[in-house]
């Protein structure tokens, strides 16, 4: 086999092997003479059949697979023995002349081919002790744990039928229909929709137009839409929703005890309190965590600049981009609602991408060196946790797919790899904990920023921190779309 390099240019590579007939004639008569014994052919006895037969009746098969042994082995110890890593699956170049390809099965001719590939770069890491990070926590105190236990409570408070008016605390189930300029929207409607009066729950003014309304009532209720409503479809505009109230009914006493936790499945109000502070302080942990990986990325994205391989920046962009166009069309909006240009919009996306993948390649680097495995233990949990994201009724489709897609596992195992990697980063830099109130946490560390720079900029920033987010691929199905103060994704 003689390998010849064809192509050194940055991070590209071009290689050609050429495979001697005389070799390819060797490997197509081992493979002849080990097949003697197991073929059966008429005529001729157990491991009697000539291998000049054999050849007839097996060979261009025989020698099709001593092709793809070949491919399959060499790309992989040739850039092995080049000591250099492929970005992606080397791209390989063979002979399309229909007639050379007949003579290298026929094996007259050399086999000749091509690896196009682009190398990972080689890099340094540098000491960590520069790095700073700051680290907001937020105390939750226990106003906020007694506020959301009666959150709770109020969501599991019984409630009766009432002749008579509905009032504000009562609850009505009612059927509606939203309508713009007189034509039903997407989404706009529901059926047997439980909705407490008071609770603020849809957008500002519909609830307090049914108040005073009675079972088997039909009311017209017109509304605006909020003008930063998620659904820039829906913002600012006025609808009407077409009402049919099909039941009122009045709220029991609320209780807040142990029998109230119990109706929960949880053995005591103390076991709810623990459970309720538990999930409040994972979701501000979880802000917490956000804010200083960004942190972090960013002094990492200052501290290493070097050419990313294009391919992976290609594969990077596309995801990107095929996710910004899904969100302008939900959204019913276009780039220059968004006060930019495809042109420049591709451009920032673009480096967005390129920042991607350069610090997944830093993140990688130190994580290798470190020693950061992601066992199989943690790859089944983290498995499991994504198949719980899917209706009960298409889980074990998707544990299947896992189990059966090694890409979509690797898919996987990355994010989880990368977040081992921020930990023991954690673990060696400067983490200063500052305490600081809920609404400090919950800003925009850009806010400030860019309230004095064009939407583009403000939307930049915001894609930016969400490339630093572990990547996703689930979505979870769509809520049904309902005139809901906080339902911009069920109007999507």
């Amino acid at each position: 086999m003689q390998v010849t390099e064809t192509l050194n240019s940055g991070l590209k590579r071009e290689i050609k092997i050429t495979v001697p007939a005389g070799d390819m004639e060797a490997k197509l008569l081992a493979r002849l003479n080990d097949a003697r014994d197991k073929v059966r052919i008429n005529g001729f006895r157990p491991g009697k059949v000539p291998v000049q037969h054999l050849r007839k009746v097996y060979g261009k098969s025989f020698m099709a697979e001593v092709v793809n042994e070949i491919l399959n082995d060499s790309t992989r110890s040739i850039i092995t023995g080049r000591g250099e890593k492929a970005a992606m699956q080397p791209e390989v170049i063979m002979t399309e002349d229909e007639k050379e390809a007949e003579k290298i099965l026929a094996g007259g001719a050399d086999f000749e081919f091509r690896l196009n590939y682009e190398v990972i770069p080689a890099i340094e890491i540098k000491d960590f002790s520069d790095i700073k990070v700051t680290r907001q926590v937020f105390e939750v105190p226990e106003a906020e744990i007694d506020e959301q236990v009666k959150r709770i409570a109020e969501s599991a408070r019984s409630y009766e039928p009432k002749d008579g008016k509905a009032a504000e605390g009562d609850r009505v189930s009612i059927d509606y229909v939203g309508k713009i300029g007189g034509e039903a929207f997407a989404g706009g409607a529901g059926t047997d929709q439980p909705l407490v009066l008071g609770s603020k729950e849809f957008i500002p003014g519909f609830e307090d137009q049914l108040v005073g309304s009675k079972a088997g009532d039909e009311k017209q209720v017109t509304v605006t839409f909020p003008e930063n409503y998620q659904a820039a479809h829906l913002a600012g505009k006025e609808a009407t929703f077409d009402i049919t109230v099909k039941e009122v009914s009045k709220p029991g006493e609320l209780e807040i005890n142990d029998e109230t936790a119990k109706n929960l499945g949880l053995e005591s109000l103390e076991r709810l309190r623990e459970v309720v502070r538990g999930q409040i302080e994972n979701q501000f942990g979880s802000m917490t965590r956000q804010k200083v990986k960004r942190q972090l990325l960013d002094q990492l994205d200052a501290a290493y600049s070097f050419e990313a391989p294009s391919k992976l920046v290609e594969a990077e962009f596309n995801n990107i981009w095929a996710q910004v166009n899904r969100d302008l069309e939900a959204a019913g909006r276009t780039f220059a609602d968004e006060d930019t240009t495809e042109e420049e919009a591709r451009a920032e996306y673009m480096r967005l991408a390129e920042r991607r993948v350069r610090l997944g390649l830093v993140l990688a680097e130190i994580g290798e060196k470190a020693g950061v495995t992601v066992s199989d233990e943690e790859l089944q949990r983290g498995l499991f946790e994504q198949v719980r994201r899917f209706p009960a009724n298409q889980q074990q489709e998707a544990f299947e797919f896992y189990r059966n897609n090694p890409e979509a596992l690797n898919a996987l195992r990355a994010p989880m790899f990368e977040e081992k990697v921020v930990d023991h980063l954690l673990g060696q830099i400067s983490v200063t904990d500052i305490k600081v109130s809920k609404e400090e946490l919950m800003a925009d560390d850009d806010e400030a920023e860019t309230k004095a720079k064009p939407a583009k900029k403000a939307a930049s920033k915001k894609a930016e921190a969400k490339a630093d987010e572990a990547v996703d691929e689930t979505e979870e199905p769509k809520k049904k779309a309902a005139p809901k103060k906080k339902a911009a994704k069920d109007a999507e």
